[in-house]
């Protein structure tokens, strides 16, 4: 499939990847990559060219596993099962064991969701994070210590993922990560960054004591860290899959941290870790249609909210002129952002009133695809003021899909916090997307064997039901699994079923915009996924608008004030891997990017 841009390689650039393209796999057998000081903030990065296959991580010792697993002839599941299990060493503050994720898998065919998020504990009620007062706890009195720690999950759906798709062994998948963990890996300067911003990891002593030197300061870029703790529950997994994780010794000293934690104790239990289980999904599918080409885009159905929410934002957009607004100077222009801003607020009004766990959570007129109905998009749009000088909705009301009127009240606005996402394409026609999770960087900030606990019941509404009584679609209930904007994305040409794009990022509720942004430059504006990624930042939650700081010009944000926008210049530590299908000289290509903002990278052959 060639889509409408095409890349140009040089001869000599050409021939070195196909020189790597043409080198045979053998058996696996890790090696230690050289692990350079990388630079922090933002860094410009070049996109990558591939043939083969093709790995984009948060981490290049992560990308690295990934590759070498790849090289060694193991599938795109094989890969992420070394990539993620080296992002618990080295990203904690993103994602970990101790977390969940969401897993898009296309075996050539078919496109399938495995869903490893955390659920909520079998005694978890409404009123968990209520306080004596009878108020919402604040943000980080309820995320640390274990009461926002909910049942992990990425372990066992990435073993439930391999038994379908790997194969390699299940055990040698984990020696990039355990030969890591032993022999030291370098503080990077994300890690330090993150360590050196957060209030309360050193109130851990097990966490201050890896982390952080006598004096309380974190250890410094560069550093060298050693985990044999976690190389310990490592070899565990690996040589007896989940079960060491969910049961026995590993699970016993999670509960212990979580019951026991002197201010705020959790409900986590044996029983809930024991009965866990990972669940496979049917995706949700989306036709869209750029520049007079038919493409389907796939993503994580409920309790996921970014697919749903990404395809109402460019449905929406498809029922206004933001098709004929190109980029200026390489930027969205004011008249862009603005439609698109606006569709943001619509989306994210029903993302509110709607959304949640599928097991219980009725969707409106009994289908989530009528949130993505053509009619009810159409008409959503006619709220949109598009002529010279319109003003922004501001807040948006939700819709009424199907004509159906919700049994919800709206969720509240709530700070969402981070992750790690990775996509990866294999030599045998297989594509993963995903994106895992601790929740807040750290996560509850409870280092328990050497990983970080989650701290993701804070996905939750923290209020069971409005000032009527009327109860929140994503309040906490036992056993629910919290709404999450996790969005790992698929894109296929309509017409002939060829994967063309996948997708991801980290960022909480940023995750969909910036996934949509990139996915609408490679589609619409024709970009490269590393042009696309690098584009600068931008969306809205059903408020302000943001746009990333000092990334616009003023222009740009003295005419979205003209038009009734709130403008705010933020931080948006986005964290996109994108991979697309090109050609170059007539040779199909991986195109690979990776975020600026932050340290990863795209590895292949």
């Amino acid at each position: 499939m060639k889509l409408r841009y095409s890349l140009t390689l040089t001869g000599a650039a050409l021939a070195f990847v196909l020189a790597g393209c043409a080198s045979a796999p053998g058996n696996f057998s890790y090696t230690i990559p050289i692990q350079p000081e990388i630079a922090s903030g933002y860094n410009e990065k070049p996109g990558w060219a591939t043939l083969k296959f093709a790995v984009a991580a948060a981490d290049p010792r992560a990308a690295d596993a990934g590759y070498q697993v790849l090289k060694a002839g193991g599938s795109a599941v094989d890969a992420l099962v070394a990539v993620q299990m080296v992002l618990s060493l080295v990203e904690p503050q993103a994602t970990g064991i101790g977390g969940g994720g969401f897993l898009l898998h296309f075996n050539g065919k078919d496109v399938e969701a495995f869903d490893g998020r955390e659920t909520a504990p079998a005694t978890a009620d409404g009123k968990l994070f209520i306080g004596p007062d009878g108020k919402p706890m604040q943000f980080f009195d309820a995320v640390v210590g274990g009461k926002a720690v909910g049942v992990p999950g990425i372990v066992r759906m990435l073993e439930m993922a391999h038994k379908e798709y790997g194969r390699l062994p299940w055990a040698k998948l984990f020696e990039p990560a355990i030969a890591l963990a032993d022999s030291g890996f370098r503080v990077s300067p994300r890690m330090h960054a993150s360590l050196l911003a957060d209030l309360h990891l050193k109130k851990d002593p097990a966490s201050a004591e890896y982390f952080y030197l006598p004096d309380g300061s974190p250890k410094r870029t560069g550093t060298i860290l050693t985990n044999p703790a976690l190389a310990v529950v490592l070899r565990k997994i690996a040589a007896e899959g989940s079960k060491a994780f969910h049961e026995g010794d590993v699970a016993q000293a999670m509960v212990d941290k979580v019951r026991n934690h002197a201010s705020n104790p959790g409900r986590l239990s044996m029983a809930d870790l024991a009965g866990y289980k990972s669940i496979k999904r049917a995706p949700i599918c989306s036709d869209y249609q750029a520049n007079n080409h038919d493409f389907r885009i796939c993503g994580f159905p409920p309790p996921g909210s970014g697919a749903i929410a990404m395809a109402q934002i460019l449905g929406i957009l498809n029922n206004t002129n933001a098709a004929s607004l190109p980029l200026k100077d390489g930027l969205p222009s004011a008249d862009w952002l603005h439609l698109y801003t606006d569709a943001a607020r619509l989306a994210f009004a029903d993302r509110a009133q709607y959304l949640g766990d599928p097991a219980f959570v009725q969707p409106p007129a009994g289908n989530w695809m009528s949130l993505l109905d053509p009619g009810y998009l159409a008409d959503r749009a006619k709220a949109i003021g598009q002529g010279a000088g319109a003003l922004s909705i501001k807040t948006a009301l939700p819709g009424m899909p199907g004509g159906v009127k919700s049994s919800y009240a709206p969720m509240p606005n709530q700070v969402e916090y981070g992750t790690s996402h990775i996509s990866i394409v294999d030599s045998y026609g297989n594509a993963i997307a995903m994106t895992g999770t601790v929740e807040s960087a750290f996560g509850s900030r409870q280092l328990v064997r050497g990983f970080l606990l989650n701290s993701e019941l804070t996905d939750f509404s923290f209020v069971p039901s409005d000032a009527s009584g009327v109860p929140v679609a994503n309040r906490v209930e036992p056993g629910k699994r919290p709404r999450s904007s996790m969005s790992p994305t698929l894109v296929f040409d309509k017409a002939t079923g060829s994967l063309i794009m996948g997708v991801g990022s980290s960022g909480g509720a940023q995750i969909i915009h910036d996934t949509a942004k990139t996915i609408y430059g490679v589609l619409n504006w024709g970009l490269l996924p590393q042009q696309a990624v690098s584009v600068p930042n931008f969306g809205s939650f059903n408020g302000p608008t943001l746009l990333e700081e000092k990334r616009f010009p003023a222009a740009t944000l003295d005419a979205l004030k003209a038009r009734g926008h709130e403008v705010r210049e933020v931080t948006t530590p986005s964290g996109l891997q994108a991979i697309t299908r090109s050609q170059a000289h007539g040779t199909p290509v991986w195109m690979g990017g990776a975020d600026p903002r932050r340290e990863g990278v795209v590895m292949g052959d």
